[in-house]
């Protein structure tokens, strides 16, 4: 099969395929949870494989097999969620998808809440298409088989489906950003979850980005939020030194150290903003004038004085409250969890549902 399915003529197409037989082991499941998180050494791997007699045929580079154990140990014990996936055939592999984006309009509107990141609402964007040469036509992630079942029937599609299978998953459900850290204990390349104060304000940067620095107690990290991310990068300009908040997301080395890029941050607590301004007149709430040192206040409209006034402390409108805060659904990771899905977490209880191929 992969012989045949494979693009296995271009270099950059490593397959591999483990087999194993037999319970699932906590090594590895320890394993799945590394390769969520984490860059894992394909030494680790193969040692890993050979410890529990994974029987594995690797085509050019072993690379793979990371992924392959990875989904052996990820036995979904914790939340999970759904994907039916259609396939091309063959001759299409390649060729622009032909799929109706108006049936993918009323497929998202038919089942809202139940399936996710089918088109961006800001660009109008179809998400359920993949642009790469893969094989896949269109996946729907979503809360159950029935509902990505009933969507899939809305899709008009111009070109043969050659099959379409239902999956039960770990996307839309977080599970790269399992791991508190704190900033000291950091390296290249792992997922985490950082709690701390913003440090300074945030700089845009050429391109649109936006940077800031986040302390927690035990260092202090630039954080970055890219222009694709949309209106997260607005929030992320909003922030001010002594914000707190909880950032999701990966590290990524630079030649001046690491930077934390955010996938999501959830503003904890927003700083009181003050300013010092003169006081309103009490008569006609025009903001009055200073009448000179030790004179007080007085009035350019009407004239009222006020020799015993000062000036007051006001609290600014941040614009910002707190809460979680996502990019839109065009710049979401496979794992990432929409805001919708919150609450809904599941465990175990596994619902058969029929039919979940064809053929």
């Amino acid at each position: 099969v992969i012989e045949k399915e494979s693009m296995i003529d271009d270099e950059n197409v490593d397959p591999v395929l483990a087999v194993y037989r037999g319970c699932i082991t906590d090594e590895l499941r320890r394993f799945a949870y590394l390769a969520e998180t984490e860059v894992v050494d394909v030494e680790y791997a193969l040692k890993l494989a050979d410890s529990l007699g994974v029987a594995r045929w690797v085509f050019r580079n072993p690379r793979g097999l990371v992924g392959a154990l990875a989904a052996i140990g990820e036995d979904l014990r914790g939340d999970y969620t759904y994907e039916l996936i259609a396939y091309r055939t063959f001759s299409m592999r390649g060729k622009p998808r032909m799929i109706d984006p108006g049936s993918v309009i009323a497929m998202d509107e038919a089942t809202r809440g139940e399936t996710y990141a089918n088109i961006d609402p800001e660009t109008g964007r179809i998400l359920v298409t993949p642009r790469g040469m893969d094989p896949v036509l269109y996946g729907i992630r979503g809360e159950t088989p029935e509902a990505v079942y009933r969507a899939h029937r809305f899709i008009k599609s111009y070109e043969e489906v050659e099959r379409w299978v239902i999956f039960r998953s770990n996307q839309c459900t977080d599970a790269h950003l399992k791991s508190k850290r704190t900033i000291s204990s950091l390296k290249p390349y792992v997922a985490a979850v950082l709690e701390g104060v913003v440090s300074d304000r945030p700089r845009i940067i050429p391109g649109g980005h936006v940077i800031f620095k986040l302390s927690d107690g035990t260092g202090t990290i630039d954080c970055a939020v890219y222009e694709p991310t949309g209106r997260l990068r607005v929030i992320a300009s909003k922030l001010v030194d002594g914000d707190r908040v909880r950032v999701y997301g990966g590290v990524k080395p630079f030649d001046k150290g690491l930077t934390f890029n955010i996938e999501k941050i959830e503003v904890l607590e927003a700083r009181a903003i003050t300013r010092i301004m003169n006081p309103l007149c009490p008569y006609c709430g025009r903001r009055m004038k200073s009448a000179g040192l030790g004179k007080g206040f007085r009035c350019g409209r009407c004239g009222f004085r006020d020799r015993g006034s000062a000036k007051i402390e006001i609290y600014m409108d941040r614009d910002l409250k707190p809460g979680l805060y996502l990019p839109p659904p065009r710049a979401f990771r496979h794992l990432t969890k929409p805001i919708e899905r919150y609450g809904r977490e599941k465990t175990g209880g596994v619902v058969w549902f029929y039919p979940w191929h064809e053929p």
